[in-house]
């Protein structure tokens, strides 16, 4: 049994008790890998380093969901491991996010497909690193996927629970993959049709934003912790509508920190998204704000290789036609929503407590 707080609701004893289940499911996995060879003692090993930081948001929703449904602050271990387990599935998609954006680093270090490449550039393997690098990290994030299904599977949650919270687990699996078919087919869209047909534009974003991560982020982690506390569909439709905006809003500052953010807090370089070429809500607002000049400009700008001064231009062309200050003020209105919704839901006052502080801290951080 896990005791949480309704004013720190990722606090350092929470994050620490997340880690030890995470830890002891990879020790588990690390045993039974170790007879296939050597060669997979890599798997673990970037496992656990790309598990060892993070917010632990996903798995704070699951608790406090659960905690929606039953009242109090007390957590069994079984939903714990619940929980930790929606952190294997989201480095699962960081790792394959980093492959196909080509990023270099994640929470500070080398991406997984980075650290392979140098793993057999330094062995001098035959074959090219990049393509093995590519592949291994692939491999890996479909490993954190399957293994995010058996910590799951295998939590202990009493049966009838278990049976009500599985079909959600399986549906942000499916959420979160669909999500990014929806997002990669929304970048193959030139950035400058924000400027002749925005409407179309936004909302296509808004769909990759909703499935993507409104449901994996909030909504599913909140539904799936309720199911384990024999919650009841109306609580669940509940906190769905709580998610939804908070899950925008949670999104919507990601995209302020991929242009914005300090690479020291966040764990990747200031102007990532630009450098990927990320058509965002914030890009997106820009384009259709600023001049047809800047607007080419800013698009000459998107997915290359950028210095920093370059980096400082774009910035400057979104944050001068008032992009940033439009993106700031959805944030805030999204978050207004979530509050409002949960208000209404009128959940035990711990979870509410909690799911309001969790409002402020997915929408007002800096990482």
């Amino acid at each position: 049994m896990v005791t949480l707080s309704p004013e720190e609701p990722l606090s350092e004893d929470f994050r620490a008790a997340v880690s030890g289940e995470l830890s002891a499911f990879l020790d588990g996995r690390a045993a039974a890998l170790a007879e296939f060879g050597t060669e997979t003692a890599p798997l673990i090993e970037l496992a656990r380093a790309f598990t060892t930081g993070g917010k632990r948001v996903r798995p704070a929703f699951c608790c406090w969901g659960y905690l929606a449904a039953t009242g109090g602050v007390e957590v069994p271990e079984h939903v714990l491991k619940a929980a930790a387990s929606l952190d294997l599935l989201h480095v699962a998609a960081l790792v394959h996010d980093d492959v196909m954006d080509q990023s270099a680093t994640r929470r500070g270090l080398p991406a997984a497909h980075v650290q392979f490449e140098n793993w057999h550039a330094a062995a001098q393997r035959r074959g090219s690193a990049v393509d093995f690098g590519r592949a291994a990290a692939i491999l890996l994030g479909d490993l954190l996927l399957l293994w995010s299904a058996e910590m799951f599977a295998n939590c202990g949650a009493p049966a009838p629970r278990l049976a009500a919270a599985a079909p959600l687990a399986a549906l942000v699996r499916e959420e979160v993959n669909v999500g990014q078919v929806l997002d990669v087919t929304a970048q193959t869209r030139p950035p400058l049709d924000a400027r002749h047909d925005p409407a179309s534009v936004i909302d296509q974003i808004q769909r990759v934003v909703e499935h993507k991560t409104a449901r994996y982020t909030v909504i599913r982690p909140l539904q799936i912790g309720a199911a384990l506390g024999g919650g009841s569909q109306e609580l669940l439709a509940g906190l769905a509508r709580i998610g939804s905006p908070l899950g925008r809003g949670f999104q919507f500052r990601d995209d302020v920190l991929g242009v914005f953010g300090d690479e020291a807090v966040t764990g990747k370089p200031a102007g990532d998204d630009l450098r990927e070429g990320k058509l965002t809500v914030l890009v997106a607002k820009a384009m259709a704000a600023t001049t047809q000049a800047e607007a080419d400009e800013l698009d000459s700008l998107l997915g290359r290789r950028l210095d920093a001064g370059e980096v400082a231009r774009a910035q400057q062309i979104i944050n001068g036609c008032g992009a940033l200050a439009a993106t700031e003020a959805e944030i805030e209105t999204e978050a207004a929503r979530a509050l409002a919704e949960l208000s209404a839901a009128e959940l035990p006052a711990a979870a509410t407590a909690a799911l309001t502080e969790l409002v402020r801290l997915a929408t007002q951080r800096d990482a």
